[in-house]
């Protein structure tokens, strides 16, 4: 596998240095300070590239060109949007970066309500839990007809655990959703969190899909003539959050994407944390189902609960069987003759990085250097052992 890092940027507190160190040869980073929904010029992407390259390092990824919002709602000026898109695209092929990672969630992307979740041995990790979400969209956004989205038993253990939260701790619940998340959209208020939500009031799982459909048919047919592949990032969690439809979050979605327009330029992030939070995924027959759709690996592995909260965990331990999940790749890369760029995904916060505390939630360069040298090494001795 290609070993690459996420970078944010110039103002990541991680460095390219620091991602050389860590032993990867690829980037994987985006134009993050182009609003969703604009052109990305050929200037600006080179100002990018050349930081990279003068580090002796390969843009291997775009993670990601964000989709507007009104792609998915397929409404206002979605028509205008896709065009930008597709000279985005135009503009990457141009400047020879060929790999384009994107995710059609609605409003928000992967979505977290404990950035800094204290583990027994000090360092942090990233959590969803399902009774503070509840607590959120109950006591805090006060969404009406939460009641259908979550069972007796979490609504009132969701009550429970609101009565005894401080103004403190609800605050740092409300930012942990809306203003926690690097690669996102901007940080939200809750008014302004509540209009964008109520824009897919009656937007259903199957319009959704029919959207994201419709986008690929535009798009899909330039790619195929640019060389360029576009990977869909998996929906982060895997169930439906605040009234949204979440609608790449198991095989038989994968299925429909795949069927939405047979080309290998229409792919998949294969993404093992946010599909492996999922109980009814089974990752290994996953990736070989659709081998030739996948194009870029997330590494990562979260521990699953009984009532749908988890935690990301170490790399190489967790609810998913990493070990399987990566000799599946190894045999997907030998058989189609290719080197598939993976990414560990989500580091825990440790060592000095807890110190500073100044890298973004999940992205700190010790525990993603971590997760780094584990699936090497995993993968190391799965090579070696065939």
């Amino acid at each position: 596998m290609k070993q690459t890092f996420r970078w944010f940027g110039v103002s990541d507190p991680v460095k390219l240095s620091h991602i050389k160190q860590a032993g990867a040869s690829g980037v994987v980073t985006a134009l993050h300070h182009i609003p969703n929904g604009e052109v990305w010029e050929v200037d600006e992407i080179l100002k990018v590239k050349s930081t990279i390259e003068a580090q002796d390092l390969e843009w291997t990824f775009i993670e990601s060109i964000p989709i507007h919002e009104n792609i998915k709602l397929k409404k206002g000026d979605y028509l205008q949007r896709i065009a930008n898109y597709k000279q985005s695209l135009k503009n990457v092929a141009t400047c020879g970066i060929k790999n384009v990672c994107y995710n059609f969630m609605p409003v928000l992307d992967w979505t977290r309500t404990q950035l800094y979740w204290k583990l027994p041995n000090g360092s942090t990790a990233l959590r969803f839990d399902k009774v503070e979400m509840a607590v959120f969209e109950s006591y805090i956004m006060k969404r009406k007809d939460v009641e259908a989205s979550y069972s007796p038993e979490v609504l009132e253990q969701a009550k429970q655990l609101f009565a005894k939260m401080t103004t403190e701790e609800k605050q740092q619940l409300e930012d942990s959703i809306l203003k926690g998340l690097p690669g996102t959209v901007d940080d939200l208020t809750i008014p302004v969190f509540k209009e964008m939500i109520a824009q897919y009031e009656h937007l259903t799982h199957a319009d959704l899909k029919a959207n994201l459909s419709y986008f690929l048919n535009e798009v899909i047919p330039l790619c195929e003539t640019l060389g360029v592949v576009l990977a869909i990032h998996p929906d982060d969690p895997p169930i439906d959050i605040m009234g949204l439809p979440r609608i790449i979050k198991s095989e038989a979605d994968l299925d429909d994407l795949v069927g939405f327009i047979d080309s290998p330029s229409n792919g998949i992030t294969f993404c093992t944390g946010s599909l492996g939070a999922n109980p009814d995924n089974d990752l290994p027959k996953m990736i070989k189902k659709f081998a030739n759709r996948i194009h870029f690996l997330h590494l990562r592995n979260v521990k699953r609960e009984a009532n749908g909260s988890f935690y990301e965990d170490n790399h190489l331990e967790g609810s998913t069987d990493m070990y399987h999940v990566v000799k599946a790749a190894l045999e997907i890369e030998n058989s189609r003759k290719v080197q598939l760029p993976m990414r560990p995904d989500h580091g825990h916060q440790m060592l000095q990085d807890l110190e500073t505390n100044s890298a973004y939630s999940g992205y700190s360069a010790i525990g993603r250097l971590k997760g780094l040298a584990e699936i090497r090494g995993l993968e190391l001795g799965i090579l070696r052992s065939l």
